[in-house]
């Protein structure tokens, strides 16, 4: 299917290019020819100017009939010996009247364009006039529209690229919440079951410290279950305190972490900075940002947690002492499935940045990291 898909797209590639270079091929053929053409009719107009300049021989009704209706559209600029522009034909008129650079920046364009047509004077035969002329606009159009196909082409291959880039991000969106909500269901009946036999549990005597601790895990896993729940719909955010909701995810992390590890949590003093977010997913996202840095430091170090709040905004940086993130690997560790750890699916990171960007529409990055030193991950609210 996906070689058929491949040699598909190759094809299709294949053919637009032939279409495009056989255009281009054509288009310069008939530029060619179309500039053979120009040139002959200039030298026919010359030939008349030099009939009709000619005392001795009357004009022929031709000559006169060359000069007026064979050339009505190719530029030109007659000069003598001593390049002096005496004549030009199908130049903007307005214009050769109030720019006197006009001409002579012309004349300089049609030098280069083509080798000039010279002619003696018939009434000074020691005077060798020297004719240049530039494209008509036929000509003009027909060498730039290979260019414009090409901008064309280039322009659809980008929309396409754009559109089919958005439907993967979609398709990839409605996977994660898929995959989320089926681990919610699935959780669902299991934890329902664990209930019931945790309070069978507390109504034997003796069991109720045991029956106290599997309480608390039945909780957090009711709390994943929910968190999974929540991804793909809209999440309602309601106006919360950060600075609690930071402390109580470091009191959680620091129960599971060893004496080696130690935390602060720095708010400048503040003791309430709010901020719309969604509780659940907020504290996932500060979960996640925490296990990394206890597994950068490797059980031992410090991290510290930072709570500013700015004019429209409120910054939180979560900074470990752990081994850091190499220049290669910061721009890959919010992709699913990236990881460095032994264990684990590499989706803490790719979740919480779509949870911190899509949902609460804020912003997750990595603020700065050095190998060996540790790194330092911000968090962006809208406040």
């Amino acid at each position: 299917m996906f070689t058929q898909f491949f040699n598909w797209r190759t094809g299709l590639a294949v053919i637009a290019i032939a279409i495009v270079s056989g255009t281009i091929f054509y288009s310069n053929y008939l530029a060619k020819k179309i500039a053979t053409e120009e040139r002959q009719k200039i030298e026919q107009w010359v030939e008349a100017v030099k009939d009709i300049s000619n005392t001795n021989v009357s004009p022929t009704n031709l000559s006169s009939k060359i000069l007026v209706e064979n050339n009505r559209d190719i530029p030109m600029i007659a000069v003598n010996e001593e390049d002096s522009i005496f004549e030009s034909n199908n130049l903007d008129s307005v214009r050769i009247k109030n720019d006197r650079a006009y001409l002579p920046g012309k004349l300089k364009e049609f030098k280069a364009l083509h080798p000039p047509i010279s002619w003696v004077n018939p009434l000074d035969t020691l005077q060798t006039n020297r004719l240049y002329y530039g494209e008509s606009s036929l000509l003009k159009e027909v060498r730039y529209y290979p260019l414009i196909q090409l901008f064309i082409v280039a322009l659809f291959i980008i929309i396409t690229l754009i559109a089919i880039t958005t439907r993967n991000k979609s398709t990839q969106h409605q996977v994660w919440a898929g995959m989320a909500k089926e681990a919610a269901h699935q959780l669902g009946t299991p934890l329902s079951s664990l209930q019931g036999w945790v309070e069978l549990l507390k109504d034997q005597p003796g069991n109720e410290k045991i029956a106290m601790e599997m309480i608390k895990d039945v909780d957090r896993l009711k709390l994943v279950s929910d968190r999974f729940g929540k991804i793909g719909s809209i999440p309602q955010l309601e106006e919360m305190n950060i600075i609690e909701q930071v402390e109580s995810m470091v009191v959680y992390i620091k129960r599971r972490s060893t004496d080696k590890v130690s935390f602060t949590v720095n708010s400048f003093g503040e003791k309430i900075i709010l901020a719309k977010i969604n509780a659940p997913l907020f504290d996932w996202v500060i979960e996640n940002l925490l296990k990394n840095a206890l597994d950068a430091m490797e059980g031992k170090g410090a991290i510290n947690i930072t709570i500013k709040k700015e004019t429209t905004e409120v910054l939180i940086d979560v900074a470990d002492t752990g081994k850091g993130i190499s220049k290669q690997n910061i721009v890959k560790v919010f992709k699913p499935g990236f990881t460095t750890k032994k264990r684990g699916w590499g989706l803490g990171l790719s979740l919480s940045k779509r949870i911190i960007e899509q949902y609460h529409k804020g912003e997750l990055f990595v603020k700065s990291s050095e190998a060996g030193k540790g790194t330092s991950f911000r968090v962006v609210l809208k406040n």
